[in-house]
């Protein structure tokens, strides 16, 4: 994760203006694309959860919070299926372009506690992936853990319905990558926060 990797730029109405390294596309609140996946998964009984990630302390936006499955910017002349390398650098996923449901595109802004404004189209998809927690191979520089909670319970922590949910998962030992079992209950102010459009889309293609 280089903060002079390059990105594109766009305006508003998600026309390209240039490129721009990722250290000023933060800095500067700059536009620019990113690649979203939500992995989903059957229990035996039927029941469907969804993988999220607990991002690297180190990371420079939302650091210890629990996100999307896998998800990461799209560098300089990148379109939204170039993401799925993210999928095999971040969770040793080897996906097919017509394996992944494509939800639709989202643009979002969060100002940052940091002093760094994220302006970005989200290009969203859902994965469906029978893997165990154990099976995924995690990039410890990314990742410190995975999670899986209930699709029906996500939503409503984010529709405001619930207050907490309960999330099980893994968490790594970045020095000896030993995994540790932890049971979490987790409110909105665990999970990096997304908008009511973005929410809306993405419960319409899971649950």
């Amino acid at each position: 994760m280089s903060q002079d990797e390059l990105f594109d730029i766009f305006n508003e109405q998600m026309e390209r203006i240039g490129t721009d390294t990722r250290r000023n596309v933060h800095a500067k609140g700059l536009w620019h694309q990113t690649f979203h996946c939500w992995i989903v998964n059957k229990t035996p009984g039927g029941e469907e959860r969804v993988l999220l990630q607990l991002r690297h302390k180190d990371k420079d936006t939302h650091p210890n919070s629990l996100d999307i499955s896998c998800a990461g910017h799209l560098q300089a002349g990148e379109t939204a299926l170039d993401g799925l390398r993210e999928l095999e650098e971040e969770l040793g996923l080897t996906v097919q372009a017509d394996e992944l449901v494509y939800c639709g595109r989202i643009a979002e802004e969060h100002y940052l506690a940091t002093g760094l404004i994220d302006r970005e189209f989200h290009h969203v998809f859902v994965y469906a992936c029978d893997k165990t927690l154990d099976e995924y191979e995690i990039q410890l520089s990314e990742i410190s853990g995975l999670f899986f909670v209930y699709t029906s319970d996500l939503k409503q922590l984010l529709n405001g319905e619930r207050a907490f949910i309960q999330a099980e998962g893994i968490v790594v030992d970045e020095e000896t990558q030993g995994r540790k079992r932890e049971s979490r209950e987790i409110g909105l102010q665990h999970i990096v926060p997304r908008s009511e459009v973005y929410c809306k889309l993405l419960f319409e293609h899971i649950g």
